[in-house]
């Protein structure tokens, strides 16, 4: 089957090798790919509480924002850090910096959504209590841990 003239042949070389995944990575995504359980039965939750018509969810508009919040960030920042693991073996950092960047991939889908939640823990409360900073937190965990490994994967 011959390309056609518009079609340009595109070869991207990799400067790394495809190997396979170190133990510890391997165990970081097993206990990832657990919490996906965790976050399917919070979103279960979340639902119950809209059909149910529970109070303290539907009537207040700042803790279903931000428990909505809590779960997008923890299905997000989950798959993030499911994407990104594999990488890590390939950046070019002693075993003390990759396992400080596979921590802060975990903590971030940890700590983030943390601070959504129990920053609005009362049905009655209006405004989010000190625990939002988790929410930081976990936003710092990110930034180094992607800061680290694309400066790794360039090294």
């Amino acid at each position: 089957m011959t390309r056609p003239s518009w079609c340009v042949a595109v070869t991207v070389p990799l400067s790394w090798k495809a190997t396979e995944m170190s133990p510890e990575t391997r165990v970081t995504v097993a206990i990832l790919l657990i919490t996906v359980c965790t976050i399917a039965f919070g979103g279960l939750s979340l639902l119950m509480q809209i059909v149910r018509r529970i109070p303290g969810y539907l009537d207040n508009p700042a803790r279903r924002a931000l428990w909505t919040a809590g779960h997008a960030h923890a299905g997000v920042l989950v798959l993030f850090a499911l994407a990104t693991l594999p990488f890590v073996d390939q950046a070019g950092y002693s075993d003390g910096l990759r396992t400080l960047i596979r921590v802060l991939l975990v903590a971030a889908p940890i700590l983030m959504p943390l601070g959504f939640f129990l920053s609005i823990v009362r049905p009655t409360a209006t405004r989010p209590n000190k625990l939002i900073w988790l929410t930081g937190a976990g936003g710092l965990c990110l930034v180094v841990a992607t800061l680290l490994l694309g400066v790794g994967l360039l090294v």
